[in-house]
């Protein structure tokens, strides 16, 4: 009973981590059409009305780094990331769900954090001089686009713990069906 309550507990919470990345990811997707309508806007007032802007352009930039950046939660969470399936692949459920509790705790996490102590001075740095682009008439804010490389962090720490939980739970009872991980050959935002 008292192992039912903790494993519905962790349920819950692998839920609510689950339900932030695959907001975050299923919005944050639409700006590849809005990258997409900026490009062509670009295209056509560069060749067509022989004029441009340098902001317009630089908002591609932007847009990109969010596109991938925020939505590194939301292919893990579709275990859409690149794998070498040499011996996954037609590993047993535990041993793939070993694999991903080990590579989640030991290299996952540990990427992650290290990615963001080490980026927080540059991000800080940005901040403190709330830098702008290097190019005349661009995009006066380099510093939010820095602070994406924050926001990746997060969102890879916050479906990292909840890959880690998921893959706690399906060790300590591997028949709980909604934990499992779904796996199909190729996916879509």
């Amino acid at each position: 009973m008292f192992a039912n309550l903790r494993m519905n507990k962790l349920i819950r919470i692998i839920s609510a981590l689950d339900s932030i990345t695959e907001f975050v990811g299923k919005y944050v997707s639409y700006f590849a059409v809005l990258m997409v309508l900026v490009t062509c806007y670009v295209v056509i007032s560069r060749y067509v009305f022989n004029s441009g802007s340098i902001a317009v352009q630089e908002s591609i930039n932007y847009l990109n780094a969010m596109l991938v950046f925020a939505t590194v939660g939301f292919t893990l969470k579709h275990n859409a990331h690149v794998r070498v399936d040499i011996i996954y692949g037609s590993a047993s459920a535990t041993y793939k769900n070993w694999v991903n509790f080990l590579g989640t705790a030991f290299l996952l996490i540990p990427g992650a954090i290290f990615i963001l102590l080490s980026s927080w001075d540059y991000v800080q740095s940005s901040w403190a001089i709330l830098e702008d682009s290097p190019e005349a008439n661009g995009l006066p804010f380099v510093y939010l686009l820095k602070s994406i490389i924050l926001l990746m962090c997060f969102m890879l720490l916050l479906q990292g713990l909840a890959e880690l939980l998921r893959n706690l739970c399906l060790l300590l009872s591997p028949e709980i069906p909604e934990l499992a991980v779904e796996e199909e050959e190729s996916r879509t935002l």
